[in-house]
């Protein structure tokens, strides 16, 4: 199996739910990702690579996604797709089945559920999921278990969305991230969350991970802007 993260092609054509399907996909998932708004696009990335796994919306500018589906299908296309849509009635669902889907996700998707479908049909495609234990300052984050190690070997007993905060600072460490950002990546697109919770839940998790001016990490606030992870160089 290769060990390069599985490229997914997102076929959106609202930019605001394209970008946040792009970033858990990118950030949570550790995937590798590209976008189109349109069949035309999609046609347009699709001639130039391959890919592991097609997220499918329904309604598209230009024409629509079961038609994408059959289409591919009838050229001998295999890459599996996962419709991601709002039309969930069950007709809509046979169809999508019908006309060649893998898989059919209605909107407004669980991220969970999203990142386990994709990871159950990236897998099935052959490829390994991408790598599921992440390390930082001597830190262990296990994101199959849901488990974060500290450097002598003790867990650290974190809350479900603490887990899921210190998860995404590590994938983007060293890079300031927005507070907005942070929301829609961890409490998804479509819970309303009062912003200054990212600041409780990063004292919180400075708390428990034990945090001092000596640690080789430190989450630091960018002013105006929300926060980065910076790790000490070989850590």
């Amino acid at each position: 199996m290769s060990t390069t993260a599985p490229t997914l092609l997102v076929v959106e054509d609202d930019p605001n739910l394209r970008l946040a399907l792009r970033d858990n996909l990118e950030h949570q998932g550790g995937y590798a990702v590209e976008e189109a708004a349109t069949v035309k696009e999609a046609r347009e990335h699709l001639a130039r690579r391959d890919f592991q796994l097609i997220l499918l919306d329904v309604m598209l500018p230009d024409g629509d996604g079961y038609s994408l589906c059959r289409a591919l299908r009838e050229e001998g296309l295999s890459v599996p797709v996962l419709m991601l849509t709002a039309r969930t009635l069950e007709e809509d669902v046979v169809r999508g089945f019908e006309v060649g889907a893998q898989d059919y996700l209605g909107k407004p998707y669980r991220l969970r559920e999203l990142l386990a479908r994709v990871g159950a049909q990236v897998k099935r495609a052959g490829m390994a999921p991408p790598s599921k234990l992440l390390r930082f300052a001597g830190y262990s984050v296990d994101l199959d278990r849901r488990r974060v190690e500290t450097p002598e070997g003790a867990e650290v007993d974190l809350t479900r969305k603490e887990f899921d905060l210190l998860a995404f600072f590590v994938r983007e460490r060293e890079r300031a991230l927005r507070r907005d950002e942070i929301l829609d990546a961890v409490w998804g697109t479509d819970v309303v969350v009062d912003p200054h919770t990212v600041d409780n839940f990063v004292s919180s998790l400075k708390r428990k991970l034990k945090w001092t001016s000596a640690s080789r990490f430190s989450l630091q606030t960018v002013r105006g802007v929300g926060y980065r992870l910076e790790v000490e160089k070989g850590s």
